[in-house]
């Protein structure tokens, strides 16, 4: 029993100090709102650098996930090396009958080529894509991107170089609301163009750009290539499908060894065109982001430290100017531990106050940014987690010394105004 009460003293004096500490931190506003403010700034930080990275991973998957695991994208030209000079208009139509016809594995070629900044008007509507895409027959299949309505290009399409298109999610709700594109035509410039098709949405962006991948219309390659007068013999990129995607490492091969034939490249020249994968496209992305990790991480440190040093050095003047409180309440029974805890637990509380703002900043700049299209976030209960034990590791780091400076007064030198 008497076991019990000596335990069952210790929570109230921990109660106790709770409000001690309170009181002190509301006797002290100024210093405790800066203390708060400082360590806001940098969980602020931290959560819009836990948010971006998270967001940017999210980006990566998606992208990969639409590449597809079965298939590879070759462009013109070595993009990886980019030597002075170098041609990107090397991929031919021999390129592609080639490899529909001679490599093991694959059952979709789809040639493409793009012209950029097109304006669709539709009626009164104008809209200007980004990005306007020749390409072959089954484009939507050969890129697993459902159609929302009607269908495919087709061979007819391209062997005829028809005036029809398919239209992306974008430029369909811009020009055409709610109502279905398919069957009006669009002025394509001043072409023009049938709509047969709608792609579902993605909602992504892509390409190394903000651009958004339904801000696109596909045509037949053979319609861009006459109404655009591109060069008929050459196209920019070529997308391949493959039965088994366990193998494309060895369908990357061989169909590298495919090309360099038809290219007629010695042994000690290098590629002329460019092969990419998802695992290459997910370990570009991997590696960008392990560097945007690295920056920001060292951005957010150096805010938290500051936070950190300035909580330190307001305690450490708290101290100084509390002397003579730390040596009454010791002359009346306060022990060091007690003036510990008390001292700590300001710090904690302060530090907390700082985290709770600091992440509605982080989620207020985050949302700011992603508005303006600066950078794609992710909020997630990590941030709020991360953002707790940030802190608590700054109260411990940067308050212990002053709280242990404050235990450590005599309270005979304290009460005289000495103790420094």
């Amino acid at each position: 029993m008497a076991v019990w009460r000596v335990l069952s003293r210790y929570p109230r004096l921990l109660w106790r100090l709770q409000g001690v500490a309170g009181q002190a931190l509301l006797a002290h506003k100024a210093r405790s709102f800066f203390v708060v403010a400082a360590v806001a700034m940098g969980i602020a930080a931290l959560t819009v650098i836990v948010a971006s990275v998270d967001g940017a991973r999210r980006k990566a998957l998606e992208i990969v996930d639409f590449f597809g695991p079965d298939a590879v994208l070759v462009l013109g030209g070595d993009i990886e090396n980019r030597p002075v000079g170098q041609r990107t208009n090397t991929l031919t139509w021999s390129d592609a009958r080639a490899i529909a016809r001679s490599l093991p594995g694959a059952y979709a070629v789809l040639p493409m080529r793009s012209v950029r900044a097109v304006t669709l008007r539709y009626g009164n509507k104008n809209h200007e894509a980004p990005t306007v895409v020749g390409a072959t027959e089954n484009y939507a299949a050969t890129w697993n991107w459902p159609l929302s309505e009607g269908r495919d290009l087709s061979e007819d399409d391209i062997a005829h170089g028809a005036k029809v298109a398919l239209i992306g999610d974008a430029p369909a709700k811009a020009l055409f609301g709610d109502a279905s594109p398919v069957g009006r035509t669009v002025m394509v410039k001043n072409l023009p163009v049938q709509i047969v098709g709608r792609l579902s949405y993605r909602g992504f962006t892509g390409g190394g750009s903000d651009v958004s991948v339904d801000d696109r219309l596909i045509m037949p390659i053979s319609t861009l290539t006459q109404r655009f007068n591109l060069d008929r013999n050459y196209f920019r990129g070529l997308r391949v499908r493959f039965h088994d995607p366990d193998l494309i490492g060895v369908h990357m091969e061989n169909l590298r060894a495919l090309l360099r034939h038809e290219h007629k490249l010695g042994p000690t020249v290098p590629d002329d065109f460019t092969i990419m994968s998802a695992s290459e496209i997910l370990k570009f992305l991997t590696a960008f982001t392990g560097g945007l990790v690295a920056f920001l991480g060292v951005t957010a440190g150096v805010a938290i430290l500051v936070g950190g040093f300035v909580l330190a050095n307001l305690m450490f003047l708290g101290v100084s100017e509390r002397r003579v409180e730390i040596g009454l309440r010791k002359a009346v029974g306060a022990t060091s531990g007690a003036i510990l805890i008390q001292f700590l637990s300001e710090a904690v509380y302060l530090t907390l106050a700082g985290a709770i703002l600091g992440v509605g900043l982080g989620v207020g700049l985050g949302e700011s940014l992603s508005r303006l299209g600066m950078l794609e976030l992710r909020l997630s209960p990590k941030i709020f987690v991360l953002s707790l034990a940030a802190a608590l590791a700054i109260a411990l780091a940067f308050g212990l010394r002053p709280a242990r400076k404050a235990a450590d007064l005599d309270p005979i030198e304290a009460l005289r105004g000495g103790g420094e």
